[in-house]
C-alpha cells in the first residue's frame, strides 16, 4: 500500500512541475511584441532548411544502390 501512495506522490510531483514549466513557457511567449515575433520568423525562415537524409543531394547522382535515382518506386 505504501508503494501506491508513493507513485501517487511522485505522479503529483511530475504534473506539478510540468504545468510550472508550461506556465513559464507561457509568459515568455506572452511578453514579446509583434515586432518580435515577426523577426523570430524571418529568421527562422532565412535558415537553410535541412535535406531528408533518404533522400540524394540532386535527382542526377545514382542512389546507395548504384541505380538510377529518378525511377519511380512501385507499390506493392
Amino acid at each position: 500500500m505504501k508503494l501506491w501512495k508513493v507513485l501517487g506522490l511522485a505522479g503529483l510531483a511530475g504534473v506539478a512541475a510540468t504545468g510550472a514549466i508550461i506556465a513559464r513557457d507561457q509568459r515568455q511567449r506572452a511578453q514579446l511584441t509583434p515586432d518580435q515575433v515577426r523577426t523570430r520568423l524571418h529568421e527562422r525562415l532565412d535558415q537553410p532548411a535541412d535535406q531528408p537524409a533518404d533522400q540524394p543531394a540532386s535527382a542526377g547522382e545514382p542512389g546507395p544502390a548504384g541505380g538510377d535515382s529518378t525511377a519511380t518506386p512501385t507499390n506493392r
